[in-house]
């Protein structure tokens, strides 16, 4: 089956990359929403994203990739249910990757080991972190899914994934990052709500999909508007999956309309990660990314879009994910006197550490695996992550090995040890950088980093001055303290 996007009796052709700003466009079918929007198979490059016109991917076929839908022989069922459904149980939930780490069964949040997350720039879908809230949906026909637009706009309508596929196509590579990253140390600190995340609840993927700007014109909304002519301000996204912090109802998230409306800003309606299909823990069929902003924003599984005059009312903007002082606690917190977070501070963590000598017949070295590591050399080698939110970039990487005392600046990498490119910071506003360094280690090292920002942004040095009682933004020097000892020899082992 071709979706509306794809004229009567036209063939597929293959994408295709040109540089041309000319576009080819024909009629879509009779009453869709997008008539007039359809397009050929012509590509145009603008700045560093590529934009694709192409023919849609089959239903069944889409199906077939994210692992849902029958068998190639299997009839169409006749279903006369939602295209998306949310299940009340974990009976059906999607399979994962045995080494994931593995933080809440149910619902599942998962992280991949720290070695694992820098071993490339792009982080595979399979160790992208997963966080979720409820059941994970699951798609009963997609020929019958559709994501409906309405609020404060000047007409309300329903968009096919046939209609979302006929868009322009934007790839953007992106960093998405848990609130809740780092939460285990603060909860050192003093015991902390939420689930316990090491360094790893964040991932780097190219995401395919239609800007929302391009959407939102579809209503009658042009781009960079700050208020719609009935007088809407915020767009918020409404899942279909079932969490109990809303007593059984939906996620929901909203952000800004003059964010939604600006092409710069890169929100997406997504439906491909990393080339691929989107998978059912990541939203499939279609969900919202939003970058430089909290992953909590970036809405999975998405049911609806509503054009509003308030921010979104839910659970998860007005009572959690909020940034409240050290001096508020759990009896004299009051929601309403903070807003809701959006983008994230600048951040780093080192995730690998090993020993630079040449290991002798007999010995071994012993790599860190928590916040502490044995070292049996005079050297270290290190690697890890850093990026900010909002657009900024990373304009460098500062690691010690004395705790902080001196600093050497990292060399940036992007994977297997090539050199990194850049033009410049702003190259990587949405994504974040990985880094390594080699430090001579001194008697009693503690090995520290803290990355600047392209706003001259740092990390707080201290995880006290920003304990809060949700874990949250955990933004501090990342410490890995070393214990010296001489490598032990394996026959004493």
């Amino acid at each position: 089956m071709l979706g509306r996007g794809l004229g009567r009796g036209r063939r597929p052709c293959p994408r295709r990359r040109v540089t041309t700003q000319a576009l080819t466009t024909h009629q879509t079918k009779q009453g869709s929403p997008l008539r007039g929007r359809g397009v050929g198979c012509l590509g145009v490059i603008v700045s560093s994203r590529l934009v694709l016109f192409s023919s849609p991917p089959s239903f069944r076929g889409a199906e077939r990739a994210a692992g849902t839908g029958p068998p190639r022989s299997a009839p169409r069922r006749p279903a006369k249910m939602p295209g998306l459904t949310a299940p009340s149980d974990y009976a059906e939930e999607p399979p994962r990757h045995p080494a994931l780490k593995i933080n809440s069964k149910e619902p599942f949040n998962a992280e991949p080991h720290r070695s694992e997350l820098v071993a490339s720039y792009i982080t595979p879908v399979d160790f992208f972190y997963k966080r979720n809230h409820g059941p994970i949906p699951k798609v009963e026909d997609l020929s019958r899914y559709a994501v409906s637009i309405s609020g404060l706009v000047n007409k309300s309508i329903q968009l096919s994934m046939a209609d979302i596929w006929s868009l322009p196509k934007y790839n953007v590579t992106a960093t998405l990052q848990c609130a809740g990253n780092r939460r285990t140390a603060m909860s050192n600190v003093r015991k902390v709500r939420g689930v316990g995340w090491d360094i790893s609840a964040l991932g780097t993927a190219t995401w395919g999909g239609a800007k929302l700007s391009d959407v939102l014109e579809l209503v009658g909304i042009p781009k960079l508007s700050s208020v719609t002519s009935l007088g809407g301000k915020h767009v918020e996204f409404v899942s279909v999956d079932k969490c109990k912090e809303e007593k059984g109802g939906p996620y929901t998230a909203s952000i800004p309309l003059n964010q939604a409306t600006n092409p710069d800003a890169d929100v997406l309606l997504a439906y491909e990660m990393n080339g691929e299909v989107l998978n059912r823990d990541h939203g499939y069929p279609l969900r919202v990314v939003v970058p430089g902003v909290i992953g909590a924003r970036s809405v999975k599984w998405l049911d609806s879009i509503n054009v509003k005059e308030e921010e979104c009312q839910g659970f998860f903007m007005q009572k959690d994910y909020k940034m409240f002082p050290p001096t508020v606690d759990w009896d004299n917190i009051n929601w309403s006197t903070r807003r809701p977070q959006m983008d994230f501070p600048v951040q780093s963590a080192i995730c690998t550490l090993e020993d630079v000598d040449v290991i002798k017949e007999g010995q071994i070295s012993k790599k860190f695996s928590s916040h502490t590591a044995m070292l049996c050399s005079l050297q270290a080698r290190i690697a890890g992550y850093a990026l900010s939110g909002g657009g900024r970039g990373i304009e460098r990487v500062d690691v010690s090995a004395d705790g902080g005392k001196t600093w050497v600046e990292a060399r940036r990498y992007q994977k297997d040890n090539v050199a990194y490119v850049s033009d410049g910071p702003q190259s990587d506003k949405w994504a974040w950088v990985l880094f390594e360094a080699t430090l001579d280690v001194p008697a009693n090292p503690e090995i520290v980093v803290k990355a600047v920002d392209s706003a001259a942004n740092v990390q707080p040095e201290k995880v006290e001055d920003i304990w809060n009682l949700r874990g949250i933004l955990n933004t501090s020097w990342h410490r890995i303290k070393i214990q010296r000892s001489l490598c032990v020899e394996r026959s004493k082992l």
